[in-house]
């Protein structure tokens, strides 16, 4: 075990076990936030649409690596995934061969040959996520859907969580507060979206007639 460690925290493989050690820590982290009921995929934008041409020249590199437009998240987990095996088989070679490679020289290495792999796999996953399932929905479009307070208590301080559908069902985890003249709206609550601020929405109580109808219970 710790010839294992040993090897995996040598200075030429330093940088994939980094990239290994951020998957674990990212996927943790996700798991823990859906389980608050927050998503660190919303946190770090779906709403993105990687299948149009943008001004933003870091958002079409990703685009063109991202050829199948799958959610953010899923990409920087490839691409850490693609990297760090591509360069500990890289540098487990060079060992067979002659020696290990400097750590600059192999991570190079693991870069061109990651982002094919990265962009054959995005292609790949973006093929079985159903097509109804729009990551590109814009956050403006979700001003006047009703959804219910899942972090709370909303009020004019610190922003809650809001969980909402959008027009093709899936769902979304939103930063809001209450209206100015809405009295706090406690976790449970089903809230309108009325008004947005950047990545941050306004809630008002939905009325009754907004609510969605509850679950008819059989006899």
């Amino acid at each position: 075990m710790s010839a294992l460690l040993e090897h995996v925290m040598s200075p030429e493989v330093r940088p994939f076990a980094i990239a290994a050690a951020m998957i674990v820590i990212v996927g943790s982290i996700e798991v823990i936030s859906m389980l608050v009921g927050a998503s660190l995929s919303e946190m770090i934008g779906t709403h993105v649409d990687f299948g149009h041409p943008s001004d933003n020249g870091v958002v079409n590199a990703i685009s063109w690596i991202n050829v199948g437009g799958v959610p953010l998240l899923i990409f920087l987990l490839l691409l850490l995934g693609a990297f760090s095996i591509t360069g500990f088989l890289i540098q487990d070679i060079a060992r067979m061969v002659a020696g290990p490679l400097p750590a600059t020289v192999a991570s190079i290495g693991a870069v061109v040959v990651s982002v094919p792999l990265v962009r054959a796999a995005s292609g790949a996953i973006a093929r079985v996520i159903p097509k109804d399932e729009s990551y590109a929905v814009g956050l403006g479009d979700l001003v006047g859907r009703v959804g219910e307070v899942v972090v709370g208590p909303l009020d004019q301080g610190p922003p809650g969580r809001v969980s909402v559908a959008d027009i093709h069902g899936n769902r979304h985890f939103v930063w809001a507060v209450a209206a100015p003249s809405s009295s706090p709206l406690q976790q449970g609550t089903m809230v309108l979206l009325v008004d947005r601020a950047g990545t941050r929405f306004v809630a008002v109580q939905a009325e009754d007639e907004l609510k969605p109808p509850k679950p008819s219970q059989s006899s």
